[in-house]
Order: structure tokens, then C-alpha cells, then sequence
């Protein structure tokens, strides 16, 4: 209940999620207290191996350590509140994955496709991939949080489906964190392209309704249309990997890219998207010659 006062209703569900599918059904007949580090490093384990609800395999790494993060936390509590001993379980470790964007080729079809098929739906896709708009904060965003005359947005809230006691919902709420509330240079080509579909402030911009379209139908949209421009199957957040990677190619900073994108401080952009393609590796090792 602690953490439902101080959490997202999104971040709640999610542990509510975790702790009622994978927590409570291995450990949920165990004392507490009787808990030692060998059975929860066993749980680690069986997590990694045959954690899977429909019995086909290992979870992921990283999923494995957002249950043992609810786990933790738990644990802190009890030894607070009831002063047990704390485990001292091995966190699996998460292996980071190469980041996947969508290439040169690839831009230029979804692009070329979007323009040519511009309703209210691929606009909004188009608008993501040069704002680095996150889905939850497209499906949220009203055409009066955008400011025509400076040629900017502003971030001010999230559509998301959480999922609850075996039904789910879709809510609007504040973004992911405070860093998410920012405003947003709009490219001026886009700019006038909203310009042209603008209407009362108050609906919003994908419905064109006052009612928020939600990201699953956004996520269905998007699929249909890689497949439509014959491009391979990728989530909808990469779009925003995309943006950030052309943004660091073109010479923007990090800091200013980490405001842009809501992050929390640069270092999180520098570690997800600062990594140089090999033509830019072949462009600078070119730059090298010899001392005249």
C-alpha cells in the first residue's frame, strides 16, 4: 500500500502484476523470516530457466530483475518494519543489447509513405520520428500543446493501458517522470503540415475528439504500415532510437538531445545513443594524416 502512494497508477500495476504472477506463487507460502539467500538465488534461477507462465522457457534478464527489484523491496520493508534479516541474492545481470534503428533506406520509405498517406494517424508518426515523441505522449497530446507561433510543443501528459486483477484500462496521466515535462522544437516542414489540420485546443490530436486515441491502435497502425513500405517489423519506439541517432549524427550535444528527449541527465543519453555508425568511424579515421 506504501508504494501505491508514491508511485504512478502505471508503475503500481505493473508491480501489482509481478508480484501476483511470479512473487506469491513460489514464495507466497513461505515464512518470511525463514527466507535465506540460497532460496532466493534458487528463484533467481528457476526465473531465468522456466519463468515463463506458459511453461516455454526462461524470462529475460531484464524482466527477471524488475521482479527481483519489487522482491527488494519488499524485503527492505519487512526488515524495517519487522527487523528480519535481509537475503543477500544475486542480481542477475542484464545484458545490454546493441541498439536497432531504422536506417537510411528505411527512413526514407517510411517517410515518403507517410506524406503521401497523411491523415491524422500518420501525421502523428511523422511528428515522432522528428520530435522523438515517445507513443503514450503522441496518444496525449492536444492541438492546444502546440504552440504554432514559436514553433514548439509541450509535453504534458501520457496515454497508457495498465493492466489489473485480470482486466486492463486505459488512463491519462503525467508523463514518466518530471525530466518528461518539456517543450519540443517542431522542424518547420512539420510545422506546416499541422497547421494545416489544426483545430480547437481542447481535442486531441490524433482522434481530432476529445477522447485520446490509445497506443495499442497506434502500435497496429504502425505495423501495418511497415508492412506496407516493406520494411521490417520494429517497435514503435524505435522511432525515437531513430530520431536520437540522426540527431547525434548531425552534430547535436548531448545535453541539449537528453532535454529534448525528457531524459533524466545526459549520461543516459550518452550510454543509450552516442555510439558512431562505421561510416562515421571511416569519415574521421579519413581525417588522419600524416605530420608534414
Amino acid at each position: 500500500m506504501a508504494a501505491k502512494l508514491r508511485v504512478k497508477p502505471t508503475s503500481f500495476a505493473n508491480y501489482e502484476n509481478i508480484l501476483q504472477k511470479h512473487i506469491l506463487p513460489a514464495l507466497g507460502n513461505k515464512r518470511f523470516s525463514a527466507l535465506q539467500t540460497h532460496d532466493i538465488d534458487q528463484f533467481v534461477l528457476q526465473k531465468l530457466h522456466h519463468g515463463r507462465l506458459n511453461g516455454k522457457g526462461g524470462l529475460s534478464p531484464k524482466y527477471v530483475r524488475d521482479i527481483m527489484t519489487v522482491y527488494r523491496s519488499i524485503e527492505r520493508y519487512a526488515v524495517q518494519e519487522y527487523g528480519i534479516k535481509s537475503t543477500h541474492f544475486t542480481m542477475p545481470k542484464s545484458e545490454k543489447k546493441a541498439l536497432d534503428v531504422l536506417n537510411p533506406d528505411e527512413r526514407k520509405r517510411l517517410e515518403q509513405y507517410l506524406l503521401q498517406h497523411l491523415d491524422r494517424m500518420n501525421l502523428g508518426i511523422l511528428l515522432c520520428l522528428f520530435t522523438g515523441l515517445r507513443i503514450g505522449e503522441l496518444c496525449g497530446l492536444t492541438w492546444g500543446d502546440i504552440d504554432f507561433s514559436h514553433g514548439m510543443l509541450s509535453v504534458n501528459r501520457t496515454v497508457q493501458r495498465i493492466n489489473k486483477h485480470g482486466s486492463s484500462e486505459v488512463i491519462i496521466g503525467s508523463p514518466k517522470s518530471q525530466s518528461s515535462i518539456r517543450i519540443v522544437p517542431i522542424p518547420a516542414f512539420l510545422l506546416e503540415l499541422l497547421a494545416k489540420r489544426k483545430e480547437t485546443d481542447e481535442k486531441y490530436l490524433l482522434s481530432s475528439t476529445l477522447q485520446p486515441i490509445e497506443p495499442r491502435l497506434m502500435q497496429y497502425r504502425f505495423k501495418k504500415i511497415l508492412k506496407d513500405c516493406n520494411i521490417r517489423s520494429v517497435p514503435f519506439h524505435m522511432l525515437q532510437h531513430t530520431y536520437a541517432t540522426v540527431c547525434i549524427a548531425i552534430g547535436f550535444d548531448p545535453k541539449t538531445l537528453s532535454e529534448l528527449l525528457g531524459h533524466k541527465d545526459a549520461s543516459i543519453t550518452l550510454n543509450r545513443y552516442v555510439h558512431a555508425s562505421m561510416e562515421m568511424k571511416q569519415e574521421y579515421v579519413s581525417r588522419l594524416q600524416l605530420t608534414a
